[in-house]
């Protein structure tokens, strides 16, 4: 079996299905091929071989090129370590080795992982950006303590998938683009300081010289508030918290 790894990514510079902009400050990037990446890792106890560690243009961290036993090739999350002629697997009951994929209750504590998932079968959601990880903190009554890169710990079914590992590519972070040309290659445009336009563009805008923003709070150029928790209290999923990264 065999399905096209890469397809056109279309532009649509921050607008949403009517036509609007609803994120400001991009457009105007490169032309580039979208990478299929297989966040479910679903191809059980089936060998793959890494024939390839490839840059990706859609995301921080690099991929991996997998030619599985089957004749399938798929794109995975590149982890630190993995290099070419290295073997995966995905299984219930395999080892604990960096670019496996196995429950969340099969992993020893203390363990690194990466694209964890919070849906059973739905794809790995959490750790997947460039030098991102999760630990395995502890395991009980049919959850695991799982510390999310932000250092939030949460409780995450034990039977939910994940990758052994850390990201890659960990100095991405580190990088200079140099230019201004190199940001809007990436589709990022210039960004306008509110206080610097007109009272008809922004609520920050007027007032002689280098004036404040001469509001209670700020505000977006919308009008609505700029400042404050934006979580809900009354989340579902809040319950699973175990310790909140900011205390």
């Amino acid at each position: 079996m065999t399905r096209k790894l890469k397809i056109i990514l279309k532009k649509h510079s921050g607008r949403d299905t009517t036509g609007r902009v609803t994120i400001r400050h991009t457009g105007g990037r490169s032309k580039r091929y979208y990478r299929m990446i297989d966040f479910k890792r679903n191809k059980f106890e089936i060998v793959g071989n890494v024939v390839g560690i490839e840059y990706d243009p859609n995301r921080s961290a690099d991929i991996a090129l997998i030619h599985y036993a089957d004749g399938e090739k798929r794109y995975i999350l590149s982890p630190l370590g993995l290099s070419v002629g290295d073997k995966i697997v995905t299984g219930e009951n395999v080892d604990a080795r960096v670019g496996n994929a196995l429950p969340l209750g099969k992993i020893p504590v203390g363990q690194v992982i990466h694209n964890i998932e919070l849906t059973h079968g739905r794809g790995g959601q959490i750790a997947r950006g460039a030098g991102n990880m999760a630990t395995v903190m502890a395991s009980e009554g049919g959850y695991v303590h799982v510390k999310m890169p932000s250092g939030e710990v949460r409780k995450i079914r034990s039977g939910n998938f994940a990758t052994i590992g850390q990201i890659g590519k960990v100095d991405w972070k580190d990088r200079v683009l140099g230019t201004a040309g190199a940001s809007r290659h990436l589709g990022h445009r210039p960004k306008v300081r509110g206080t610097a336009m007109n009272p008809s563009s922004h609520p920050h805008g007027g007032g002689e010289g280098r004036s404040g923003i001469g509001l209670k709070y700020p505000k977006t150029y919308a009008g609505q508030p700029a400042v404050g928790k934006t979580r809900n209290k009354k989340k579902h999923s809040n319950k699973f918290i175990v310790k909140r990264r900011k205390q």
